[in-house]
């Protein structure tokens, strides 16, 4: 148990529903399915997924995938220590053998060579060959593996095999509706529903962009905060601009309209 409690969530994320996503996870981890959460930046896919681990009681263990991410760096390597080698097991392996659940974040940003190292604990073998040291883990009776995918940014140059998507039940997010967005930026910020309904209003005129100059839209992450600086005493023009605006894009068009668009919901009283 020791190991598994320095990977347990202790206090509950905040976590909104949006429809039956709760149940539906808890009959996939019941089951021990692979679990695969898409949909875009920042509309809440890792906090479901670290609400879910808290509200199961059970460990977790997140990898935020990158194009230099290395099989090493997942499974496990050898290291030199004063005594000669020894063996590192890396995140997976660790979640494997102490039966947590492993959340690889935005795992397409991993090497597809990378990513095929999972297959063996996606279905009914749930076991991960560590090549290296001649060892065959069987995963723990409570491991289940977890991929976050955002299609939005995807391309044929990166994308999931269907060798891969293909071992994952799904569950697919968006940005929630305007009255739960309202609820979910007033609750995790303090600010009163009116403010973080104005803030929500700006999110949506972004989204509206998307395939029109933006890649992708506001999200629920950015709109937090927004209304975070506002609460600590930024303008609420100015703090939009810096939280909305700025990090979204570089195109002096989208820019000015999404300036517009603040102004209006703010009536320039900012």
């Amino acid at each position: 148990m020791g190991d598994q409690e320095q990977y347990r969530i202790q206090d509950e994320p905040f976590y909104q529903a949006q429809a039956d996503e709760v149940e539906l996870y808890e009959a996939a981890y019941a089951a021990r399915l692979p679990v695969m959460v898409k949909g875009p930046t920042g509309c809440g896919k890792s906090r479901f997924i670290e609400h879910m681990a808290w509200k199961l009681g059970k460990p977790i263990i997140s990898v935020a995938c990158n194009e230099d991410m290395t099989a090493s760096d997942l499974v496990g390597r050898y290291l030199l220590d004063a005594n000669g080698t020894r063996w590192l097991d890396g995140p997976l392996t660790t979640a494997a053998r102490i039966g947590a659940i492993c959340y690889l974040d935005e795992v397409v940003e991993a090497r597809q060579d990378t990513t095929v190292v999972i297959h063996p604990l996606t279905d009914h073998r749930r076991t991960l060959p560590l090549d290296k040291k001649g060892e065959l883990v069987e995963a723990h009776p409570d491991f289940q593996l977890v991929i976050s995918y955002n299609p939005g940014y995807q391309n044929m140059m990166k994308d999931l095999k269907q060798s891969t998507k293909q071992r994952f039940a799904a569950f697919e997010f968006y940005y929630p509706s305007m009255v739960v967005e309202t609820s979910i930026v007033a609750k995790e910020t303090g600010i009163d529903e009116a403010l973080a309904a104005q803030l929500v209003k700006i999110g949506e005129a972004a989204r509206n962009l998307k395939g029109h100059g933006l890649d992708e839209g506001i999200s629920t992450r950015l709109l937090v905060y927004a209304a975070t600086l506002i609460k600590g005493g930024v303008a609420p023009r100015a703090a939009c601009r810096m939280a909305l605006v700025r990090p979204i894009t570089d195109d002096a068009d989208i820019r000015d309209t999404l300036d517009h668009a603040i102004d209006a919901v703010f009536e320039a009283k900012a």
